[in-house]
């Protein structure tokens, strides 16, 4: 699962702007005070993926869902700096997968590594695929390029993401194909002692693989936290959102505070 956050999907066909990332998130932070969101979720960052796509990403206390709520003000804000952005949408559903023994001969160039070649064939071959940001190599391409001459590595793997993890299962199981080979490909995901589970709240695991009970990372309900909500007269705040009113339980220590809190 990729980070947490939304993905400011554009026209390629409108020119990249000359501006800083630090500008489109100040002005959507900006949008956000004005139209009085919580702060945890005008606590954002954007920064260019792939052909120039923008990524905002959410606070460690916010998700994607809480986000969309603003989602015309967000655009409109983002929209001052760059007319080429069309919609937002939710990354949390992305999946990364790995895919083993691509030739370098054929897609280890210069530049952009020529693995925009390859994107554009999984594209144009497997059926029901988007890839919504530049396909990696797993490895640092200097590296692989390096050892080439001295080690006979003839492949190398790499990494993209698909939304759904439907679509993801699917390939799991059949493959890639791309200018006319198949390749096989696996869930690729780095998991780690630091990994945070959104369902359950836990550590060292992540949500895909998570067969626990599902907890509010805010109060450690029995419910999910974007829909997080006191029914308490007078509150404005929207579900998911941490207010005056939240009571506050970290479901792994008991302590007076959210699950992922630094305390």
């Amino acid at each position: 699962m990729v980070e947490w956050g939304l993905f400011l999907r554009r026209d390629e066909g409108v020119l990249l702007p000359n501006k800083m990332d630090q500008e489109i998130a100040l002005a959507i932070k900006r949008a956000l005070f004005h139209q009085k969101a919580p702060a945890h979720i005008r606590s954002m960052n954007a920064k260019r993926k792939g052909k120039g796509a923008i990524m905002a990403v959410t606070h460690q206390n916010a998700t994607a869902a809480m986000g969309l709520v603003y989602r015309k003000v967000i655009i409109n804000a983002a929209r001052t700096f760059d007319k080429g952005v069309m919609e937002v949408e939710e990354n949390e559903s992305w999946e990364r997968l790995k895919v083993h023994a691509v030739p370098l001969m054929r897609y280890m160039g210069k530049g952009t590594e020529c693995l925009e070649k390859i994107g554009d064939g999984i594209h144009a071959e497997t059926e029901g695929v988007v890839i919504p940001v530049q396909v990696r190599w797993l490895a640092n391409p200097h590296g692989i390029r390096g050892r080439r001459p001295w080690g006979g590595i003839s492949a190398s793997s790499l990494f993209f993401v698909v939304k759904r993890d439907k679509v993801a299962r699917r390939l799991a199981k059949e493959g890639i194909k791309a200018a006319g080979v198949w390749y096989r490909v696996e869930s690729f995901t780095n998991v780690g002692p630091d990994s945070r589970c959104e369902h359950c709240c836990g550590w060292g695991h992540i949500k895909r693989k998570c067969s626990r009970k599902l907890t509010c990372s805010y109060c450690s309900g029995p419910h999910c936290t974007s829909t997080d909500k006191y029914n308490v007269v007078g509150c404005i705040s929207n579900p998911g959102s941490l207010c005056g009113h939240t009571q506050e339980r970290c479901h792994n220590c008991k302590g007076n505070h959210i699950a992922f809190s630094n305390r």
